[in-house]
């Protein structure tokens, strides 16, 4: 996966940046920006996900730029996939509003990338998700293959037995040139082991 420590340009159009500015104002608690991330990927989309970060919950090692007079704070490993990211503001009048986002970036840059999303969506989450429990990949970097767990997996005790029994052998059968599979889900409230500047 590519590092990156440019800045993104995100762009807030003005109905979006009404709408947001709005929202920060009635908060509670004073709102230092907003955080955002790709959530995941699914039919060749992105999921976005933007939420409120109060004052003093800045994340050390985000990037922070300035759209519409709003502070955006962007994580490290997002960046090449959110650059010149529009976020806009719908409403049609029917009681139908809300975000929308229009990436122009590529899904991944790797195409590993590309074999593992695949994977996952076909053989892992399926057999995972009878459990209760979801993957998702978060990128890859040299020959390791980055992923989160999500759902039942987080915590769960024979987490690393399904990590290194069953997904990086199916993982190693259809991508030879991965590895290394590295769980950087935070199971326990600790440090995270990609990106050690956005420790919590």
């Amino acid at each position: 996966m590519s590092d990156t420590t440019s800045e993104p340009r995100v762009i807030l159009t003005d109905p979006a940046a009404e709408k947001l500015s709005d929202i920060i104002e009635q908060h509670s608690n004073p709102v230092a920006g907003l955080r955002l991330q790709i959530s995941g990927r699914k039919d060749g989309k992105f999921q976005h996900l933007l939420s409120l970060v109060e004052d003093g919950a800045e994340q050390a090692g985000d990037l922070a730029v300035e759209s519409g007079g709003i502070r955006v704070y962007v994580e490290p490993r997002d960046v090449v996939y959110l650059d010149n990211l529009e976020i806009d503001f719908f409403d049609d009048g029917e009681g139908n509003q809300g975000l929308e986002f229009k990436n122009p970036n590529p899904i991944w840059h790797d195409p590993r990338e590309f074999q593992l999303q695949d994977l996952f969506d076909a053989q892992i989450n399926p057999q995972i998700a009878a459990h209760g429990g979801m993957i998702s990949l978060i990128g890859v970097k040299d020959k390791k293959a980055f992923v989160q767990f999500g759902g039942g997996c987080v915590g769960c005790g024979m987490l690393s037995v399904t990590l290194k029994q069953g997904v990086e052998v199916a993982v190693k059968e259809q991508v030879p040139d991965i590895e290394e599979i590295v769980d950087i889900t935070d199971h326990n409230q600790g440090e995270n082991p990609y990106y050690q500047p956005a420790k919590k």
